[in-house]
This record gives C-alpha cells, structure tokens and sequence, in this order.
C-alpha cells in the first residue's frame, strides 16, 4: 500500500506476519498509515539501540539501497558472496536487513503454484499456503501476499531434500525435510577456527545457518480449489496425490534452476532399510525407522541411501555417508543399545565429533550392523577416507566446472596437483579407490594370526557383558506421541 514502510513493519515484527497482515488491511487512511509507521520505525529503533552507531549507519545505508518491490527485481543476490544462508531468508543469515532484502526480492517474482493449508512444522508451526515461484519457494498466511520472515528458501541453495513416513500414526502421512546449504550438520558443536592472520580479538562470527523446512502431507489428493497459479493446469495432471504434485513440483524448479548439489528427492527404501520392530498402528508395513534419543530428545533415525537422519525434534540431524568416519556401539544391553557415530565436521582441522543415539531397541541390532554399516563399509576407517577422498574430488569437479564456464575444456591441471593423465575427475576417482584396495589386499597376511607362542592370547570385543544387567533398562514404550509431521519445541535441558 502507498505509503505503508513495509520493511520497517517487517522489522520490527518478524515473527508476527498476522499482525503485519492486518496492519496492512487496517492501513486505510493516510493518519493510520504515518501511525503504524511511527510504531513500527519506534520499535525498530528500541532493537538497535544496543549497536553501535557505525553498524546503524551501515545498516541504514544498505536499506537505502534496497528497490522498492514493484513487481521486478533487478537480479539475485552474488552468490559467491553469502553466508550461511544470506540467500535464504532465514532471518538469521548475514542481519535482519539481508533477510528483509530476500523477502522483497521474493514476493517481487511471480507465483507459478500456490498449494494452501499446508502443515508445517519447522521453522515455525503452523498452517500456511506454500508459494513457488521459479527462484524461490515460500510461506505465507492465509489470503495474503508477504512471504513469512525465516521461511524464504531459494532454490539454488537447497542442499538435500527427503520424503519420509510419519512414524507412529493410525492414518498415513508423509513429510518433507528440506534441508538448505549448511543446515544438516548444523547442531553439532565443533566451529571451524579462525585462519592465519585473522584478529583472535574480532567480534566478527559466523552467522548460523538457516533452519529447515519441515512439512506434512496426507496420502491423498490435494482438496479441489487449494492448487491455484499459472502452472495449476500443469498441476492438475500429477495432482492424483500430495507426493505426485510436490515431487513434480519441487524436483521440477531444482532443475530448472540447474541446482548443483541435488535434483531428485531421497526418499526411504525398504531394499536398503527397515526396522525388525513391528510398528504398533500400521503392523502390515514395514517400518523404516528406529526410535532413538539423542541426548534427553527421543526421535526417530533413518537410514537413508545418502545418509543417517534423525529427526524430527529441533534441532534435525543429517549425517551424510561421505561425513561418516566411523559407526561403533556402545552400552549394548539385553533389550537397547546406543549408535556413536564419529562426524568429520569438515572443520579444516581433521577432527571428528561424535554422536550418540542411545535407547535403540535390541531387535534392530542385526539390520542397522549388517543391513546398513557393514553394506556401506562404515566402521572401516579406510573407507571412510576413500568416501572422503570421492567427495573432495566432487566438490572440486563443481568448482571447476563453474570456473570453466564458457572456457576451453581440458586447460587445467588435475585437482591433485599431479601432471595430466588425461583421466577425468571421475575415472581419478575410480583409480584411486582402486588403489587403495590393491594396497589394502596386499598388506593383508593370513599367516600372522597364528605366529603366538601358545600363549593363548586373543583379544576379544566385549559384547553383551552385562549378564543379568536388567536393572539399566528402560521400555521404549512411552505412550502415543504426538510427533508425526508435528516437530515439538526443543526441550529444556
């Protein structure tokens, strides 16, 4: 509306797009219109009375410079030049001013499909009307138009998306993690250290990274009149379900935007994983799931075939296979265990963090050691650095490729610093892990074990160990819990 500042209002209240919205319905005289502006510029004001005056000035240059929203946009944000998902909206990218940046930015492009009363969990929980457009997706209340402050996602830097079952409920729902650039191992605790020549006294941090996108669908078709947009006819031809409209839509504008970490949607798989554990509402399924705690938060895992996911309390945990250094088991008792798995955080340092899930149910014992670690060489450390070996080598592949640009093809040297072979990345690749295994063959002696003096040595691994150790256990059995496609709020720890 004429007159209205709405990047003031959505400063001042990021967390109330309902009462922007009304602001804006009740902004019908110019009086109104300079009293909502002098609350909203007043409250602004009372947030940044703590900053310095120079970081204002900054702040209150970079606003200045920002296109009034008039239906086009004059280009993306650089890339290149953003952090943790200073692209994304997020609100708690590079400042408030960069995420009220991308919501203009946003809500300037036009929306080719508009699914509404959509169950999302994360960030926030609540029903909203999801918003696609072709550089960005979005959520926004119900008969407006503003997308909502910290769920503004682009395209370009989503990084994983899953399609997963609810576990645990009577009727069948599904939901979808979307998971931006930077958010997967966002929770754990190890930060990368500073680089040589950097101020040990900055006050200069790194912005955290923008939450997930977490939300709920039915099994079944969309209700008549909530598919709307220019691409609703399109739509309409994979509207038989949720999943057929989502998978075309979302794997549709990954594509379209050339997305250079994904262009499919993970989904589980009963051939890769599935719990020994009948589940207690659907017992006819397979479960795809374990139940496990990660601290005080029970939640569930999932072994997917790119990685482990626990989910679905704050905060979501993607552990994907190249970041896996190893998988041990520890406190393996007569009815639970606990999963540690060792994370290279990707640090620069070479340090692992590990992660414990503990209270896993005895029965799923066999299928998550064979079925899943032992197929995919987890407690192998010398795998675990050809995994990292393969995945340095891919995300050099995409630098290079992006630096090639429109260049001559073949004119730089190989990633490793090696004379040219005249292999490409993925066949140095193939080599290398090849290698590896001829070396690993070769060192082996099969004659060594049996060179003791009769001493009669031999190391075992304690297993169960516990004998009658019942008194430490605990039924996981703790009544319905209303999760599914709900995310609860952190706990108090």
């Amino acid at each position: 509306m004429p007159g209205l500042d709405l990047k003031s209002l959505g400063l001042a209240f990021p967390s109330r797009p309902d009462l922007v919205a009304e602001i804006k319905n009740n902004a019908d005289s110019p009086a109104r219109v300079a009293l909502f502006n002098n609350i909203s510029s007043y409250i602004c004001d009372l947030a940044s009375a703590d900053e310095p005056a120079l970081k204002r000035r900054r702040v209150d240059s970079a606003d200045s410079s920002v296109p009034a929203t008039n239906g086009k946009a004059n280009g993306l944000p650089s890339r290149q030049a953003q952090p943790y998902g200073s692209g994304l909206g997020s609100g708690s990218g590079s400042g408030s001013t960069a995420a009220t940046d991308i919501l203009a930015i946003a809500a300037a492009e036009t929306v080719l499909l508009e699914i509404k009363d959509v169950s999302v969990s994360i960030p926030q929980r609540k029903k909203f009307d999801l918003a696609i457009t072709q550089n960005y997706l979005y959520a926004r209340a119900a008969n407006t138009t503003t997308p909502v402050p910290g769920i503004v996602y682009s395209w370009h830097d989503i990084e994983h998306v899953f399609y997963l079952p609810v576990p645990e409920k009577a009727q069948v729902q599904y939901n979808y993690v979307l998971l931006p650039r930077g958010a997967a191992l966002a929770s754990l605790t190890a930060p990368a250290k500073p680089g040589a020549g950097a101020d040990p006294n900055s006050t200069k941090s790194t912005p955290p990274p923008p939450e997930p996108l977490l939300f709920t669908v039915p099994a079944t078709a969309p209700k008549p009149g909530s598919i709307s947009g220019p691409s609703a006819g399109l739509a309409a031809a994979v509207s038989d379900s949720y999943k057929a409209l989502l998978h075309w839509a979302i794997e549709g504008q990954l594509r379209s935007v050339a997305n250079r970490y994904m262009s499919s949607i993970v989904s589980t798989d009963t051939k890769i994983f599935h719990s020994a554990t009948r589940q207690p509402f659907r017992p006819q399924e397979k479960a795809v799931h374990v139940r496990a705690f990660r601290g005080s938060k029970d939640g569930y895992l999932f072994f997917l075939p790119t990685g482990i996911l626990w989910a679905f309390k704050k905060p979501l945990l993607f552990i994907p296979l190249d970041r896996i250094s190893a998988v041990s088991y520890t406190n393996v008792l007569q009815r639970t265990f606990n999963v540690v798995v060792e994370v290279d955080v990707g640090n620069g340092e070479g340090e692992g963090e590990e992660v414990e899930f503990g209270m896993i149910d005895q029965e799923d014992y066999g299928t998550i050691s064979e079925t899943y670690v032992r197929r995919h060489g987890l407690q192998d450390r010398s795998m675990a650095e050809q995994r990292k070996a393969k995945r340095e080598l891919a995300e050099n592949a995409r630098g290079e490729k992006k630096e090639e640009g429109e260049g001559q093809d073949g004119e730089h040297a190989p990633a490793t610093g090696e004379e040219d072979d005249g292999l490409t990345e993925l066949q140095r690749a193939e080599q290398m892990l090849q290698d590896a295994e001829d070396e690993e063959e070769e060192d082996y002696d099969p004659g060594s074990d049996g060179d003791s003096d009769g001493s009669g040595s031999s190391e075992e691994e304690d297993d169960d160990g516990e004998g009658g150790g019942d008194d430490e256990e605990e039924d996981d059995d703790d009544g319905d819990d209303d999760e599914g496609g709900e995310a609860m709020e952190a706990d108090d720890e």
